[in-house]
């Protein structure tokens, strides 16, 4: 938990929450056992599956509150393929859309006490990363042919300087999985250690007097804190899945 006493002093370990354990028994960890990760993940997938057929399995003209938010997120997510990527783009949409859904109910189901937040691991963001990366450089040449390569010839530069701009383009588009993969698991391992730390402070109430004033203080940060992971959660899902975006329209028109 998020702090214990041991000894007169007090213990908490605010990166074990992230710690992939096997579900039935001990010992290592091989390629097929069971662990928290991948249960998280298949009720992540469960609970994305039950949200849509439920929301929109009636399709009332009356919408509920259900099928209300799945048809908001739907067209949200919609616009934002049709505005970054272009018309183009909108084809590409279910996969799109399934990565924002993924990464939007992960965040959340993470912010579950005793949940596993899946997107904190750089494994799982990077395996997205790297999907997304592999997906528009395919799509990149398969559209356009060697004119793809367009994309890191700067045109418009100076022409003494377009090849040092084409290397820096080509360095800065092969480290484009790295950051997209860090920038989501940086941000949601940073706030859930963050509330840990808090809630270690918790029961010092009932270890010393100074209790009294800081574990007011603690469940004050918990709450704000908690109300702050909810706005990065829905953040965080926004700017991995625009920037998808943005690689997509960068391999249907490579040209500067």
């Amino acid at each position: 938990m998020a702090g214990e006493a041991e000894g007169e002093g007090l213990v908490f370990h605010p990166m074990d929450q992230f710690i992939v354990k096997p579900l039935f028994g001990e010992g290592p960890i091989q390629w097929y056992t069971p662990t928290n990760a991948t249960l998280w993940m298949a009720v992540t997938i469960l609970m994305v599956a039950l949200f849509f057929v439920v929301g929109t399995g009636k399709r009332s003209i009356v919408p509920s509150r259900i099928q209300s938010i799945a048809e908001l997120g739907y067209g949200f997510v919609k616009k934002m393929v049709e505005d970054v990527s272009g018309h183009d783009g909108v084809k590409y949409f279910p996969y799109i859309f399934t990565l924002f859904c993924f990464i939007v109910f992960s965040n959340f189901l993470g912010l579950i006490p005793g949940a596993f937040t899946t997107t904190s691991h750089i494994a799982v963001t990077a395996i997205l990363a790297v999907m997304v990366f592999l997906f528009v450089t395919i799509l990149g040449f398969a559209k356009n042919g060697m004119h793809f390569l367009g994309l890191f010839w700067v045109s418009s530069a100076p022409l003494a300087l377009r090849p040092i701009l084409a290397i820096i383009e080509l360095i800065s588009y092969f480290v484009r999985p790295v950051s997209h993969s860090i920038r989501l698991a940086g941000n949601m391992m940073a706030g859930h250690a963050v509330i840990k730390v808090f809630a270690a402070f918790a029961p010092l109430i009932l270890m010393s007097g100074i209790g009294v004033v800081v574990t007011p203080l603690s469940i004050l940060a918990i709450t704000a804190m908690y109300g702050l992971e909810i706005l990065v959660c829905f953040i965080q899902a926004y700017v991995f899945t625009i920037l998808t975006c943005v690689y997509l329209r960068d391999a249907l028109h490579p040209g500067h």
